[in-house]
């Protein structure tokens, strides 16, 4: 008898439906796995095994094998427990052979029978869902998946209530889609910064328009205080962006209890971190920082400490929104389009144009530190602004600052004068604020008036500004006008002034 029931494999964001076919033979009893199974895999077989047992269950003296089709497909994951666990129970007979039927199932098996969590149980459920067809998972993914629509789902604790459930001894409830709670520290208030007011202005046009920044200054003049406020700046995620930012860490197992992410990521990693952990990789091509990062903020503190060829790696995400990972059996692809958010020092010392605490190398030493950064990577980053010292004098008379809450008022309704604009003018949805636009959109929020276009063009000549740094201006000088009301209106000379106050062809030029 052959028993077949399906499930799922991952490649990227990708799904693929695997068909999992389990046949008992006549022979010398073996239990076999083939269809290209990982390490993870080929051990089912022993936690399959031992939860059957645990159920009062062994497994027939038979010649046993196990299909995971389509055979071509590497197979990763301790997911396939549960299928394959089902598929023999189909099999010798203790389910009926049609119980199955129009279901998915992914699950890994402890010892005793129990379920526990895998990772990309809302993708599955996308999948399933697709396919007119239910879910059979954990019961702690079962709230993830639950998000997924309005799907049959079984999310039992142990394989025995899924079994009773079947026979109709005992009714399994669906879970429930709940936000989870918000856990971690929540954004610093922009009101808690003194002074700077040149940097929360640049952070403000980064939030408003979705532009990167870079901010140079010396130890404790509040870099990283400053880009943790951009959270609490940002506009909350919309339902298509929550759902595509929960899928990612689905797949990477980040997603917290309940099962979807309600707020803007924001990852810093260390300025140690590999290249595959930032852009995405290893031996299961997981997805780095950068994705993790999708729809939030990326901040990289100590930027020229980052390994040269790990900074040079985020140039294609940063221009085309997503990563690719290259191995040598498959491609996947990952969603980045993330905000960039960058501190760094003006040299190794810290000092750099500091009166009296510059170190005996300068200008050398700050040169050479500068140089760690491409020039490629440089004219990626829209805002370049200084952080210069406070001193505690000026932090003692510094009046309040206004609140996140004021900002991100001004923030969102420049959001949305930017999906009017979108709306009106046809943008695919992938166009979602300034930073975004391309092609003829971008020409259309470009128009500047006489004066406007003079000084740009004189700008350029002087700078020497690629085509590349040229959009990008004219991109924050629109989110400029964005945040003074002046959507409908032409760029004027103002907006470009402070658009290119932002952009320096030299960081020693700060």
């Amino acid at each position: 008898m052959v028993a077949k029931i399906g499930t799922v494999a991952f490649r990227g964001i990708d799904v693929l439906d695997i068909d999992v076919e389990v046949q008992l033979a006549s022979g010398l009893p073996a239990f076999t796995i083939v269809g290209l199974p990982d390490k993870a895999v080929a051990e089912s077989k022993e936690r399959v095994r031992a939860a059957l047992h645990g159920l009062g269950l062994s497994l027939p003296a038979k010649r046993l094998t196990v299909n995971l089709a389509p055979a071509d497909v590497n197979k990763e994951g301790s997911h396939y427990d549960l299928p394959i666990a089902l598929g023999l129970l189909t099999a010798m007979e203790v389910l009926p052979s049609d119980a199955l039927e129009g279901y998915l199932a992914l699950g890994e098996l402890g010892l005793d029978g129990s379920l526990r969590s895998v990772t990309g149980a809302l993708p599955a459920a996308m999948r399933a869902q697709s396919r007119d067809f239910g879910l059979i998972c954990p019961f702690d993914v079962g709230a993830e998946a639950a998000w997924a629509g309005d799907l049959p789902i079984l999310a039992p604790r142990h394989l025995l209530q899924l079994i009773n459930h079947i026979k109709g001894v005992q009714v399994l409830t669906r879970p429930v889609a709940a936000l989870p709670e918000q856990k971690g520290a929540a954004p610093r208030d922009l009101g808690e910064v003194k002074g700077q007011e040149s940097a929360k202005r640049a952070l403000e046009i980064a939030a408003a328009g979705g532009h990167n920044l870079l901010m140079l200054g010396p130890p404790g003049s509040g870099k990283s205080m400053l880009a943790s406020c951009l959270p609490g700046l940002l506009p909350p995620l919309s339902p298509a962006e929550a759902l595509e930012t929960s899928i990612i860490h689905s797949l990477a197992g980040t997603l917290p209890e309940g099962g979807l992410l309600c707020a803007r990521p924001y990852r810093d990693p260390h300025h140690s971190a590999s290249q595959p952990a930032l852009i995405g990789g290893g031996t299961r091509a997981r997805p780095g920082e950068i994705s993790l990062a999708h729809n939030g903020v990326l901040f990289l503190d100590e930027l020229p400490e980052f390994p040269r060829a790990t900074l040079e790696s985020l140039r294609q995400p940063l221009e085309t929104g997503e990563t690719l990972v290259a191995r040598v059996n498959y491609h996947v692809t990952y969603p980045a389009r993330f905000q960039l958010v960058a501190a760094m020092n003006p040299c190794r010392c810290g000092y750099f144009g500091v009166a009296d605490q510059e170190c005996t190398k300068a200008p050398r030493c700050a040169e050479e530190y500068q140089s760690r950064l491409s020039g490629p990577l440089l004219d990626r980053i829209d805002l370049q602004v200084d952080v210069p010292p406070i001193s505690i004098e000026e932090l003692q008379r510094a009046e309040p600052s206004e609140p996140s809450a004021v900002v991100a008022a001004r923030v969102m309704a420049a959001r949305f004068l930017q999906k009017q604009r979108f709306d009106r003018l046809g943008a695919p949805p992938s166009m979602r604020c300034n930073a975004d636009a391309q092609g003829a959109i971008l020409d259309s929020l470009s128009e500047m008036s006489p004066s406007a276009k003079a000084l740009l063009s004189q700008a350029a000549d002087r700078l020497k500004l690629s085509a590349r740094s040229w959009f990008r201006t004219l991109r924050v000088a629109r989110t400029i006008a964005d945040l003074s009301g002046g959507e409908a209106e032409p760029l004027q000379t103002p907006h470009i002034t402070e658009a290119l106050s932002y952009r320096r062809l030299r960081l020693t030029d700060l």
